[in-house]
C-alpha cells in the first residue's frame, strides 16, 4: 500500500522499454501480407517536426524565445548605431566617423514589427514580447543621447547657412542623421500603436517614445530657430517704407525694392532648400509649420500697419516751386515779415514746351505696399509644406490670408465708396476679407475710408495702450487675434460713432466691422 517510490536521481537515466503497440484496426490487405519482411516500407514512416520548428507558444515556457529575441534586437541596434563602411563624403566626415546612413532606423522598425505583428492574437506571447524590448531599447536611446549632446553643443552646430555657405556643416549633418534615425523608428512606432499609453497596463513603451521625440527636437528646433531669428526682425521692417531711391545725373528712373524684400531675394532659397532637409519626420513637420505661420502672419501685420504714404507730388529731396527766386528777394530787400508775391500759375504754364502738355497723375500706378506683399507671397511659397494633413492646412489658410491681403489692398487702392451702390461694394468687400483676420483688414479700412491719410491714429491708440502691448497682447497670432475680435471691434466701433461725419465710407466700414463682430461673438458661444 505504501509502496516506497524510487528517487529521481536514482533513476536511470537511458530511455525507457516502448510499450508492445496493440494491434492495428485497419485490416491488412492482400499486397501487405505478400510483401516479404525483408523490404521496408517508406510509407511507415511519418515525418515529426523538429525541436526548431516548435511554435513560438511552445518555447515561452522556458525562455528559449525570449533569449533569442534579446540577442537579436540587440544585434540589431549595435548594427543600426554602428560606423558604415567605406569611404565618406569630406564634407560629412566629423573626425574622421560618418553620420548614421538614411534607413537604418526603417530596418531596425521592420524587424520590431516583424517580431510584434504575428503575436497579436496571444495576448501573453504579445505581453512578453514588449517587455522584452524594453531593455534594448533603452540602451538605444541612451547611446542616441550620448552621441548628440556632444554635437549640439559645440558652436558650429548654431551656424546658419547663407548665400555664402550655403550647406550644411559636418557637425549639423550627424545630428540631423540621429534625428532622421529617432524619426523613422517613430514611424515604426505610430504603424504599431507603441507608446501611446502611460498608464501602468500599458506597453510600458512611452518613456522610450518620449526620448525619441526629444531627441528630434533638441535637433530640429534650434536650427529652425536661428532661421527664424534672422528673418523677423527683417520682415518687421516692411511695416516702414522704403527709403526714396538716390540716382545720380543721368541715371534713368527704376522701381525701389523695399531692403528687406532685396534681401529675402537672396537668402529664402537658401533657406528653403536647408529646411528640406532639417524635416525628415513627422514631429520635424510641426516645427515647419509653426515656423511657416508665424512667418506670414508677422508680414501680415507688419503690412497691414504700414502708414499711408504722404500725398505730395513734389520729388523727395527737391525744393518747392519759386523758392530760389525768394531767398534772392529776401537777401536784396532784407528781411521782412511779409512773404513775397506768389506769381500766377499761368507764368509758368506758359514756359513748358508747346508739343507736350503737362502728364497727368497715372491712376493705374500700383503702391509699394501691394507690390511688397505680392513679393512676399513669393517669396514664401518655396518653403516646404508638411505632409500631415492638419497641419498643412493650417499653413495653406495662413498663405490664403496672404493672399487676400494683397488682393485687399488692391481693392482699397483702386476703388472709392461708392455711395450710389454701397450694397454692391459691402459685398464684394465682404468676399475680400472673408479669409482674412479682422484685425489685419481693420487698419487697412480705416486708413483707406475713414482717415485722413495724414492721419496718425492706429488702433492702439483707439484702445489707449501703447503699439508694442497692443501687438504683444493682441496681435501675437492667429488664434490670439481671433479671440479679441469682440472686444478690439466693439471699442473701434463706439469710437467711430462718436466721430464727427456721416462719409459713406465711414458707415461702410462700421457695418462691416459689426457683422463681423456679430459673427465672432456667436463663435465664442
Amino acid at each position: 500500500m505504501y509502496a516506497l517510490k524510487t528517487p529521481a536521481f536514482l533513476r536511470p537515466a537511458s530511455r525507457p522499454t516502448s510499450p508492445v503497440p496493440g494491434p492495428t484496426s485497419r485490416p491488412d490487405t492482400p499486397n501487405e501480407r505478400a510483401r516479404p519482411m525483408s523490404k521496408l516500407s517508406l510509407s511507415n514512416f511519418k515525418r515529426t517536426a523538429s525541436p526548431m520548428t516548435h511554435s513560438t507558444s511552445a518555447l515561452i515556457h522556458d525562455g528559449s524565445y525570449m533569449e533569442v529575441l534579446s540577442l537579436r534586437l540587440s544585434e540589431a541596434i549595435s548594427r543600426a548605431v554602428a560606423q558604415p563602411p567605406g569611404p565618406g563624403v569630406p564634407s560629412e566626415l566629423l573626425s574622421g566617423r560618418r553620420p548614421i546612413p538614411a534607413g537604418r532606423g526603417h530596418a531596425l522598425g521592420e524587424l520590431i514589427a516583424s517580431e510584434i505583428k504575428p503575436t497579436r492574437e496571444n495576448p501573453h506571447l504579445y505581453r512578453a514580447v514588449i517587455r522584452t524590448l524594453h531593455r534594448p531599447l533603452s540602451v538605444l536611446v541612451t547611446n542616441l543621447s550620448g552621441q548628440l549632446l556632444p554635437l549640439i553643443a559645440s558652436p558650429a552646430f548654431a551656424s546658419v547657412p547663407s548665400p555664402q555657405s550655403p550647406n550644411l556643416n559636418p557637425t549639423q549633418h550627424h545630428a540631423l542623421a540621429i534625428a532622421t534615425f529617432a524619426g523613422e523608428l517613430l514611424e515604426t512606432f505610430d504603424g504599431l500603436g507603441l507608446g501611446r499609453d502611460a498608464e501602468m497596463r500599458g506597453d510600458g513603451l512611452k518613456g522610450i517614445r518620449d526620448s525619441l521625440v526629444t531627441t528630434i527636437k533638441r535637433v530640429v528646433e534650434p536650427l529652425v530657430a536661428g532661421i527664424k531669428n534672422d528673418l523677423m526682425p527683417r520682415i518687421e521692417e516692411l511695416e516702414q517704407h522704403p527709403p526714396p531711391a538716390v540716382r545720380g545725373p543721368g541715371a534713368t528712373k527704376t522701381a525701389t525694392v523695399h531692403p528687406t524684400i532685396a534681401y529675402l531675394q537672396n537668402v529664402m532659397p537658401v533657406y528653403a532648400r536647408v529646411l528640406g532637409r532639417y524635416i525628415t519626420s513627422s514631429v520635424a513637420e510641426d516645427f515647419l509649420a509653426s515656423f511657416t505661420i508665424t512667418l506670414v502672419w508677422r508680414g501680415l501685420v507688419a503690412l497691414s500697419n504700414r502708414p499711408s504714404p504722404a500725398a505730395s507730388t513734389t520729388p523727395p529731396g527737391s525744393p518747392p516751386m519759386g523758392a530760389p527766386k525768394a531767398i534772392k528777394d529776401n537777401k536784396r530787400r532784407g528781411s521782412t515779415s511779409t512773404p513775397p508775391t506768389t506769381p500766377p500759375p499761368s507764368r509758368f504754364t506758359l514756359k513748358l514746351p508747346p508739343s507736350r502738355p503737362p502728364s497727368p497723375l497715372s491712376n493705374n500706378k500700383v503702391p509699394g505696399v501691394v507690390t511688397d506683399a505680392r513679393a512676399l507671397y513669393d517669396l514664401f511659397s518655396p518653403i516646404p509644406r508638411p505632409s500631415k494633413e492638419l497641419a498643412r492646412e493650417a499653413v495653406q489658410d495662413a498663405f490664403d490670408s496672404l493672399s487676400a491681403l494683397v488682393a485687399l489692398l488692391e481693392f482699397t487702392y483702386f476703388h472709392k465708396v461708392d455711395a450710389g451702390n454701397l450694397a454692391s461694394f459691402e459685398a464684394e468687400l465682404d468676399a475680400l476679407t472673408d479669409d482674412l483676420s479682422v484685425l489685419i483688414a481693420l487698419p487697412i479700412l480705416l486708413r483707406a475710408y475713414v482717415f485722413p491719410p495724414a492721419s496718425d491714429r492706429t488702433i492702439s491708440r483707439m484702445l489707449g495702450i501703447s503699439e508694442a502691448a497692443y501687438r504683444t497682447s493682441w496681435l501675437s497670432g492667429f488664434a490670439r487675434a481671433e479671440e479679441c475680435v469682440p472686444a478690439v471691434g466693439q471699442r473701434v466701433l463706439n469710437i467711430l460713432r462718436t466721430m464727427d461725419g456721416c462719409e459713406p465710407g465711414k458707415e461702410v466700414v462700421m457695418r462691416w466691422l459689426q457683422r463681423e463682430v456679430i459673427e465672432a461673438t456667436a463663435e465664442q458661444h
